[in-house]
């Protein structure tokens, strides 16, 4: 059965995301559902993604998103339960705000593993399992990639590092047609800015650093990635696509 049919028969496309139960996942789940598409949503948690699922209507996965083996097999998993994927997207991420000097050996390599590893797995699984049907493939990046900002020593390579994989991917597996681009945010409003956010000054600092003067929401960064997943940007890979209120490209009057 082609890929088309399969869609057919399955009613429209359908989508895996890792990292489903974080702030942009589950947005990003919530928007894919309202455009009529079928969600399978994975995490670690069993119980956090049991609960977004019963609360969205969608199929859930349990997953270690930075062990390469599972996420191969929950995509397999996933193309065998709706048929074919039509895309895939990792919202997997930490956030260490540190300077190099005050990281330790365990926080280097954490912050590699989730960011840098997750997205290894993910382009790994997508390029074994999308070769046959094609698709899109979205990883989360950051601004701090893009643009040197203090404290950030470890995320920015660990993301950086996602850029440069998604880049090569790109070039790689784009006479499959399985197309991989990056969505870069500045600071967004999810649990897991808390650590920022939860306290005043440091919020209106971060909010000062983003020319446009305030944080982003889960949703915004959600309708970019789900802009990049849809068929309809057949013509749109190795793309970086900064979202994050101009900062890491535009220079505000308080910089």
């Amino acid at each position: 059965m082609s890929s088309e049919a399969s869609k057919q028969l399955h009613g429209g496309p359908a989508y895996l995301v890792l990292g489903a139960t974080g702030g942009i996942g589950s947005a990003l789940c919530q928007r894919l559902l309202d455009s009529g598409a079928r969600v399978v949503a994975a995490g670690r948690d069993e119980t956090k993604v049991d609960a977004l699922c019963e609360g969205l209507g969608c199929s859930a996965q349990v997953v270690d998103a930075t062990q390469p083996e599972e996420v191969e097999a929950c995509l397999r998993s996933s193309i065998e339960q709706e048929g074919a994927i039509t895309g895939v997207a990792n919202c997997v991420g930490s956030l260490l705000l540190k300077p190099a000097h005050l990281t330790s050996d365990r926080e280097w390599r954490d912050a590699l593993e989730v960011n840098l590893g997750s997205a290894w797995g993910t382009v790994r699984a997508a390029a074994k399992h999308l070769r046959r049907s094609g698709g899109s493939v979205v990883l989360i990046a950051s601004a701090a990639a893009r643009v040197g900002l203090p404290n950030h020593e470890a995320i920015a390579a660990a993301k950086a590092g996602v850029v440069g994989l998604a880049l090569s991917a790109a070039a790689t597996y784009a006479p499959q047609g399985i197309r991989f681009n990056v969505v870069a945010p500045g600071l967004v409003h999810t649990p897991l800015s808390q650590q920022v956010t939860s306290n005043a000054k440091a919020e209106a600092a971060a909010m000062a650093m983003h020319p446009l003067g305030r944080l982003g929401q889960p949703e915004e960064i959600a309708s970019a990635v789900a802009w990049l997943l849809h068929p309809e940007q057949s013509w749109v890979t190795g793309q970086v696509l900064g979202v994050d209120g101009g900062l890491a490209t535009v220079r505000g009057r308080g910089r």
